[in-house]
């Protein structure tokens, strides 16, 4: 028979006792639409925990100056000073995927209002993209400074609210001037309230500032490690040499003095630079291209080698990103689960009403082969009976699983998110079933003795 015909014979044998084959769809009903209404209330969690922990730094690129060896005593990473502010603007323009970053000055003193003094945790100068990186937008009260307030170096900064508390107890203190270092600030601003992060640290006792206010004013400009060796006896015979009496074209990044220069006033060579910078990748997934990119704009901004090592530093929070994917991962794992758990009962079901239905048409099947019809006809018939009772309870599952889904998120306000994947993987998954749970009634079926079965009773 023509599969048209198959499929016409099975829907009237099916219209023959809707009240069984309604009961019998009911199964896969129950599986799918738990299954469609899970996986959207997983995914809308899962996004909520991968914003969560990306809140706290997993997409965090943390880029360190190099190590510096002085009289054969090696320090630690970041002694160097071979990062700069334009270091970071350059990795903004040119790394794709990095979706911004921010230079950071640190500082560590006390802070004075009045007569009250509190020592926080971290003093920052940085740019504003620091509150997109580190996740502390938008801003509890007041403002968050400016790139002009950068430019001018002015004496602004926003605090976070341990910071208020202790220094201010209970009034705002926007507008309100602190000292830093015998440093005057206006407060303009104050960070959301954070808690305290992975390792037990408040995140709340901070202060931001301008980079170049807390640069030039708290901090200190530090000095150059280039040109801190020097030999009194090399630069004096050099300066006698006529041929090198006045200074040749830069060649290097970082400013170099003349042996003029260094014979007269040995001192070494001041420049701007910051303690780190800190790099957002777009998505988990995209951190390795964002180091690529950094590692490859940086090595070329300061004329690195093929063989040179690099003066800098690169890290990523490989612990944080591990929680994600593992957290992810076990979501995923856990729905799959109680997915194949559900339609696996729903599959019985049809399995069971399916030999039901084989033994009570008995005397049909056994007709329908004395007048010409061949096993694997049989077979058909009963294989798209099951099959078109799984696609019509997989897609009434489909519309109940996306209704519990939109009650779920407008009663309980519980994070959900459309996932056109479980639909059509619930479509497949529906049909399959029935060809499988199907395939051995509709196999006994087309194993029937015409004779035996127009003789049963």
């Amino acid at each position: 028979m023509r599969i048209s015909r198959t499929l016409r014979t099975a829907t009237r044998a099916l219209r023959r006792n809707p009240m069984r084959a309604t009961l019998t769809t009911l199964g896969i009903v129950i599986g799918v639409g738990a299954v469609i209404a899970m996986m959207e209330i997983g995914a809308g969690s899962s996004a909520q925990i991968q914003k969560g922990i990306s809140s706290m730094g997993a997409n965090v690129l943390l880029i360190m100056p190099g190590t510096v060896s002085t009289a054969g005593v090696t320090q630690s990473t970041g002694s160097a000073t071979t990062l700069t502010p334009q270091d970071c603007e350059a990795i903004i323009r040119q790394c794709p995927a990095v979706r911004t970053a921010a230079p950071v000055v640190r500082a560590r003193t006390q802070v004075v209002y009045g007569s009250r003094n509190w020592e926080p945790n971290s003093i920052y100068g940085t740019t504003p993209a620091f509150l997109d990186i580190r996740q502390l937008g938008p801003m509890a009260e007041g403002r968050m400074f400016t790139q002009r307030d950068i430019l001018n170096g002015n004496r602004v900064c926003v605090v976070g609210k341990t910071l208020a508390r202790e220094l201010f107890r209970g009034s705002s203190p926007v507008g309100r001037e602190i000292r830093i270092k015998n440093v005057t600030f206006r407060v303009v601003g104050v960070l959301k309230s954070k808690g305290a992060n992975m390792m037990g640290m408040d995140q709340d006792d901070i202060i931001l500032a301008p980079w170049s206010t807390i640069k030039y004013r708290v901090a200190g400009s530090s000095l150059g490690s280039t040109n801190q060796s020097i030999s009194s006896g090399s630069s004096s015979s050099a300066v006698n040499t006529l041929s090198n009496l006045y200074p040749s074209g830069q060649t290097s990044l970082y400013p170099e003095r003349s042996e003029v220069q260094m014979a007269n006033n040995p001192m070494p060579v001041r420049f701007t630079n910051v303690d780190q910078i800190l790099a957002v990748a777009r998505s988990p997934q995209s951190i390795p291209a964002a180091m690529q990119q950094i590692k490859e704009v940086l090595r070329r901004r300061h004329r690195l080698g093929p063989d040179d090592p690099d003066d800098f530093d690169l890290r990523d929070m490989t612990e944080m990103s591990n929680v994600l994917t593992s957290t992810t991962s076990m979501m995923t794992n856990l729905l799959l689960a109680v997915a194949t758990i559900s339609l696996i009962v729903g599959g019985v079901g049809i399995m069971n009403i399916m030999l039901v239905s084989v033994t009570e048409r008995t005397r049909e099947i056994g007709l329908r082969m004395a007048v010409g019809a061949q096993p694997r006809d049989i077979l058909r018939q009963f294989l798209v009976e099951a099959v078109v009772l799984c696609l019509i309870g997989g897609a009434i599952g489909i519309s109940l699983g996306r209704a519990a889904s939109m009650l779920v998120r407008m009663v309980l306000n519980w994070p959900t998110a459309l996932s056109v994947g479980a639909i059509i993987a619930a479509v497949v998954v529906s049909a399959g079933v029935g060809m499988l749970f199907g395939y051995y009634p509709a196999w006994k079926a087309s194993r029937l003795d015409p004779i035996e079965a127009l003789r049963y009773e």
